[in-house]
C-alpha cells in the first residue's frame, strides 16, 4: 500500500520507547551510571569520546558495568572527528583516552586504570597480574599486532598479501586452541577481565577484516564464534557492542589507514555493508529484540531537528523524506519520498553509529528504510565517506 508520510506528531505516537540510563541496562547515552545504588557513593568518574568509538574507553567501560561500580562518564572529543576540549587537555595534557578519576587522582592508560579499579574494588574474574591472564593479555596484544600488520600497511605485490595474511591466521590458530581449554565460551571457566581485554579490538577486527579483506574472523572460527555467541549474551557486552558498518568506516583515520585487497570476497563483503542488506552481516547473532524499530524511532525524534540541520539537502526536502523512512520502518507501508531526496537519506544512512545513536539492531531496521525508501526516488548515491578524518561526525553540530 502507498501512503503519506506521518507527521512528527504522529510519529512521536508510535513509540514509546525508554531506558533508565542511571539505573538500567548499559547504554551509551548515560552520564551517571548508579546499579540502583545512592550518589554518594560514587567514586569514579569515566572520560571517553562521545561516539564510543575508542577500544580502550570500551575495555574500562565494559569493567566498570560487568563490576557494576557507580560512576560518572564526561565525554571527550576525539582527534579523528573534532577539536580536543581545552578543559580535558588541562585535565589530562596528552589528550589522550580514555582517562578515569578515581578518589580525585586521574589515571590514564587503560591497563594501569583496570589495576587502579582492581585495587580499589576487586578483581573481575580473575586479576590483571594473575599467572592465568598474563599470557591471555599478551596473546592479545599478538593478535593485535597481526591485526594491524595485515590490515593498515599497503602491499604492491600478492606475496605481501598472502604473508601478513597468512602471519594473521597463525595468531588467530593460538587464540583458537586457547579457546577450546575450557568448557565455557570464555578464555577461562567463567567470564573475567581477559574477555573484557580481548572484546574491543576483537570486535574491530571482525568487522574491518570483512569489510576491506573479505575475511570473516567469526565464521570461519568455530571457537571465536562460540566465543562472540558467548559475549552477546551479556547486557553489559550488548550496549556497549558496535557494528560492522560503524567501525569500517570509523577505524581509518583511527588506525592511520585501512587497505583493502581487492577480492571479489571483499568487493561483495563492502556492497554488503555500505548498502545493505544489513540482517545478513555476521555482526551480531542474539535474536533481534521486539522493540527495535521503536528505539530507532525514538533516537530520531529526539535528534531530528540537528539530524535535518547537519543534511547536506534542503531542510523541507529531507525532513519529509525523513518521515517517508520512518513511515515505512514503522508501518512497513511503501510511501514515495519527494524527489532528489536519495543522496539525503543515504547521508544519514551511513553516518548512523552504533552504539552512539542506537543499538544494532535499532541501526539494521532504520538503514534498511532509509536505503528502501531512497531506492523509490534515484540509485544516486552521496559522495564516500572521507578516510583522512571524521568531522562530518563533530560532536558540535548536535549540541
Amino acid at each position: 500500500m502507498v501512503s503519506t508520510p506521518f507527521s512528527w506528531q504522529e510519529l512521536e505516537k508510535l513509540t514509546d520507547y525508554s531506558i533508565d540510563n542511571v539505573n538500567g541496562v548499559t547504554n551509551s547515552q548515560a552520564l551517571l551510571r548508579l546499579f540502583n545504588q545512592s550518589e554518594e557513593n560514587v567514586r569514579v568518574t569515566l572520560y571517553r569520546d562521545h561516539h564510543a568509538w575508542c577500544p580502550y574507553c570500551q575495555k574500562v567501560w565494559l569493567w566498570l558495568e560487568e563490576k557494576q561500580i557507580p560512576y560518572r562518564i564526561k565525554k571527550v572529543t576525539m582527534f579523528c572527528y573534532g577539536e580536543k576540549e581545552t578543559w580535558y587537555k588541562e585535565k589530562v595534557p596528552s589528550g589522550m583516552l580514555p582517562a578515569l578519576e578515581l578518589d580525585g587522582k586521574i589515571i590514564s592508560e587503560s591497563d594501569d586504570i583496570l589495576l587502579a579499579l582492581e585495587n580499589a574494588f576487586g578483581v573481575l574474574g580473575l586479576g590483571m597480574q594473575h599467572p592465568k591472564v598474563i599470557p591471555l593479555r599478551k596473546l592479545e596484544r599478538l593478535l593485535f599486532r597481526a591485526w594491524c600488520g595485515w590490515l593498515c600497511y599497503p602491499t604492491i605485490f600478492k606475496m605481501q598479501e598472502d604473508n601478513t595474511r597468512r602471519q594473521f591466521i597463525e595468531v588467530v590458530r593460538q587464540v583458537e586452541s586457547a579457546l577450546t581449554l575450557t568448557d565455557s565460551p570464555y578464555f577461562l571457566d567463567d567470564f573475567s577481565v581477559v574477555d573484557v581485554i580481548f572484546i574491543p579490538y576483537v570486535e574491530r577486527m571482525n568487522a574491518s577484516l570483512y569489510y576491506y579483506k573479505g575475511y570473516s574472523l567469526r565464521e570461519e572460527n568455530p571457537y571465536f564464534s562460540r566465543w562472540f555467541d558467548g559475549m552477546e549474551t551479556r547486557p553489559t557486552y550488548r550496549g556497549t557492542q558496535s557494528d560492522f558498518h560503524t567501525h569500517a568506516h570509523d577505524l581509518p583515520p583511527q588506525m592511520g589507514g585501512c587497505y583493502e585487497n581487492g577480492t571479489d570476497e571483499a568487493k561483495i563483503n563492502q556492497k554488503r555493508v555500505d548498502e545493505g542488506d544489513w540482517f545478513s552481516l555476521p555482526d551480531v547473532t542474539y535474536p533481534e529484540p521486539e522493540n527495535s524499530r521503536q528505539e530507532a524511532l525514538y533516537r530520531v525524534l529526539k535528534h531530528r531537528q540537528n539530524i535535518i540541520k547537519v543534511n547536506p539537502a534542503d531542510n523541507q526536502l529531507f525532513d519529509e523524506a525523513l518521515r517517508c523512512a520512518l513511515t515505512n520502518m514503522i508501518t512497513g507501508e511503501i510511501c514515495i519520498p519527494p524527489s532528489n531526496s536519495a543522496i539525503a537519506l543515504r547521508y544519514l544512512r551511513d553516518r548512523i553509529s552504533v552504539p552512539r545513536d542506537m543499538s544494532i539492531y535499532a541501526s539494521k531496521r532504520l538503514r534498511t528504510a532509509l536505503e528502501f525508501t531512497a531506492s523509490l526516488d534515484s540509485n544516486k548515491q552521496p559522495e564516500p565517506i572521507t578516510i583522512r578524518h571524521r568531522r562530518d561526525q563533530n560532536p558540535l553540530n548536535f549540541i
